[in-house]
């Protein structure tokens, strides 16, 4: 801002009724401050393409005259702190002008407080156009590309197409088609602003910006709060540096979800990654429509990837007994156990518990978030909560915690326990084994990370640990035969092969899936997260059937203030 006070300065003293000194053309300082003020405000409401650091550089194509700083800054001093009548304003104002050299001094008759008003304007406008430049910028707002580029190409056919226009959005489609996968990835950089007209030399803004990590937001309030849980964990928001980590949202879905799912691809975009952009991979056991692709592709700000399950992954494999399952699942219906008639739900948890993690449209990625097609999320999500697992050493992230449905895992926990004997070096020193366990490992408690929210290590997954695991538990048949949640999988190993400090809760976010609501209990974090859950509906520190309560304890945590000791 002080590198265009010393135009605005000229247009302060500029008296209505007396004649302009030689040295400035006051004329044409007008018409450059004016053009200046609208470049700047443009670029900082319309345009997307600004984003910089903590510092910022502004290289204008302004030949002007330098003028000292100390008298424009006294002049604003004297403009906004002091409470003054019309008159003494002017006198003041006046002592002040007579002290920049560049003005021609005489005397002021009662016009001049009209340009007074002007400078007052021009000085309340150079700062909104300032404090609209700073907040654009640390918004991390993915840079323009002012071309369109859609390329398909179709391996069976070898057609390629290329369009090109000059249009401030950037659009890439890809087919590919093999025997085991067909994806289609759509990437979407940024949006139009609706202003294809060339830029002049004279519209020229450059941005440059420090290497410290911390530059962007690192402007961040004082009074900016952490949920009580994440102080007692000791954990850090990382402040943004504009470097995003190996990332990406998960969905498995299928084209019926669609209407369901854009609300919460909103949720999602306008609650956290509206400001970071990650990828989001679609996964389906069967092509995604035309249409689901178009809509969802038009919501997501970052890269999107649509995948196919391969078939073997999303079938009754050939050492389960297809006689045996069809009985059990008549017999799981009469007792309602839930689910416990359905096949594809079977299909669903066992390629969620081994298999995603292995999908060639994740293998570029480190974390990944998974969110299920009917999730709410009910607050502002402050942070990258991706850089957040990787600052704090986290490989499993969740939200929620209950007990699972005994007559699902009959014998899932002797199956652990006979690997665990297998494999003994699996099991981590600092394990979670007194969250799921009440006596020791003999039997299982059922407590489990509902993984309906779970941001996760993806080489945590692929880790030869956790295949060894998967692949042992697979070969009983028993994700068919008892129908085995992927949930107590995912838990069991991050609680026994993960360090305690590995795992974290989440809170201060709000989320919902059926039947379940988590919504911070503190007031200040709703406030600060614009929250719009409704608190009493929160189940996450209830006394029975969830669990969270069960991993504050064993790892010595404060339950936050305005949850009650039992």
């Amino acid at each position: 801002m002080l590198l265009f006070l010393p135009f605005l300065g000229n247009v302060v003293f500029k008296k209505k009724k007396k004649k302009q000194t030689e040295a400035v053309n006051f004329e044409q300082v007008d018409i450059e401050v004016c053009n200046f003020l609208e470049t700047l405000i443009k670029r900082s409401i319309t345009s997307n393409s600004l984003s910089c650091s903590y510092t910022h550089i502004f290289s204008l194509r302004i030949n002007r005259i330098s003028i000292g700083l100390t008298p424009y800054l006294s002049l604003i001093s004297t403009i906004f702190t002091q409470t003054m009548s019309d008159n003494e304003s002017i006198t003041a104002n006046k002592k002040v002008a007579d002290s920049i050299p560049s003005v021609e001094k005489s005397k002021t008759d009662n016009g001049g407080w009209n340009f007074l008003n002007i400078s007052l304007l021009g000085i309340v406008l150079a700062l909104l156009a300032t404090v609209s430049v700073l907040y654009q910028a640390n918004s991390n707002v993915a840079p323009v590309i002012e071309k369109i580029y859609v390329t398909e190409t179709v391996t069976a056919t070898t057609t390629e197409t290329s369009i090109s226009t000059s249009v401030s959005i950037s659009t890439s489609v890809s087919v590919s088609s093999t025997t085991a996968y067909e994806t289609k990835t759509v990437e979407k950089r940024a949006e139009s602003s609706g202003n294809t007209s060339p830029k002049r030399d004279s519209d020229i803004i450059e941005m440059k910006f420090h290497k410290d990590p911390r530059m962007i937001n690192a402007g961040r309030d004082e009074d900016y709060q952490m949920p009580s849980s994440d102080k007692s964990q000791k954990v850090v928001h990382p402040l943004d540096d504009g470097v995003k980590v190996k990332a990406a949202m998960v969905t498995l879905c299928r084209n019926g979800d669609l209407w369901t799912l854009v609300k919460t691809i909103r949720d999602i975009e306008d609650r956290f990654n509206g400001r970071y952009h990650y990828d989001w991979v679609f996964l389906n056991e069967v092509e995604f429509t035309e249409e689901f692709i178009d809509v969802v592709s038009s919501l997501v700000s970052g890269k999107v990837k649509f995948g196919l399950i391969e078939e073997k992954q999303w079938s009754i494999p050939d050492f389960v007994d297809e006689d045996i399952l069809d009985n059990v699942r008549d017999e799981m219906f009469d007792n309602e156990v839930l689910y416990g008639e359905s096949v594809s739900y079977r299909h669903m948890c066992r390629f969620q518990a081994g298999f995603i993690f292995q999908h060639p449209l994740l293998a570029e990625y480190d974390y990944s978030w998974r969110v299920d097609s009917d999730i709410n999320i009910f607050c502002n999500i402050p942070y990258d909560i991706f850089k957040f697992m990787q600052v704090n050493k986290k490989k499993y992230g969740f939200i929620l915690s209950l007990v699972e449905y005994e007559s699902t895992i009959p014998t899932l926990w002797t199956h652990v326990k006979k690997f665990i004997g297998m494999h003994p070096e699996y099991l981590n020193d600092n394990n979670l084994m007194e969250f799921i366990s009440d006596d020791d490992g003999e039997t299982f408690n059922g407590c489990h990370f509902w993984t309906n929210f779970e941001i996760i290590d993806l080489n945590f997954f692929r880790s030869q640990a956790y295949q060894d695991y998967f692949n042992y538990l697979d070969r009983t048949g028993n994700f068919f035969y008892e129908r085995w949640g992927d949930a107590p999988i995912h838990s069991i190993a991050a609680a026994l092969f993960l360090d305690r400090e590995e795992v974290h809760f989440f809170d201060g976010l709000g989320f919902y899936h059926p039947d379940f609501l988590s919504c911070p209990t503190e007031e200040s974090i709703r406030f600060q997260n614009a929250c719009t859950c409704e608190p009493a509906k929160d189940v996450t520190w209830w006394t029975f059937y969830f669990c969270t309560r069960q991993f504050f304890r064993v790892n010595g945590l404060d339950l936050p203030p305005d949850v009650l000791e039992v």
